[in-house]
């Protein structure tokens, strides 16, 4: 059994004026040592655009090419949660008051307990990763304020 911790993936972000997908692929590309399970990016054009899956950034983005002027990128090798498609990141959340794409690298030391939390909330969940619990907080925090605090506007980018 492997004991070293798991700590790879790669997380890559873009706002320009000019599109971006490009240079989101290449920035993934260049990072794919870091995760070669799965591969995804999402841009943002007045509505998300996003495609991932599983596999390394090249066979995932054959023939695949959309427009957008912000945006983000991620390549995974898994940690919390299984390797699957429905793991892939960034991941589309929608909610009552809109939608987001989120990406995110590292690990939630209490996922156990925020996911129960979460649940008893009533969020309801598609992955097992913990990516999506960040979401879910990001969402509830969202419902409950009306608003999203500027931080975490800042982490959105435009989404």
């Amino acid at each position: 059994m492997d004991t070293k911790p798991k700590d790879k993936c790669a997380v890559f972000g873009i706002i320009s004026g000019d599109d971006v997908f490009n240079s989101i692929y290449y920035g993934l590309y260049a990072m794919q040592h870091r995760g070669q399970e799965s591969a995804g990016i999402a841009t943002y054009t007045g509505r998300i655009n996003i495609h991932r899956d599983m596999g390394l950034v090249s066979d995932v983005f054959k023939n695949t090419y959309f427009s957008g002027n912000s945006g983000i990128g991620h390549v995974r090798y898994s940690t919390t949660g299984e390797s699957s498609s429905r793991n892939a990141q960034p991941l589309l959340i929608n909610y009552s008051m809109g939608s987001f794409a989120i990406a995110h690298n590292g690990n939630i030391t209490n996922t156990s307990e925020l996911k129960y939390l979460l649940e008893h909330r009533g969020s309801i969940f598609t992955t097992t990763t913990d990516t999506e619990i960040i979401a879910q907080l990001i969402a509830q925090e969202h419902i409950k304020n009306s608003i999203l605090p500027q931080e975490i506007q800042l982490l959105i980018i435009k989404f």
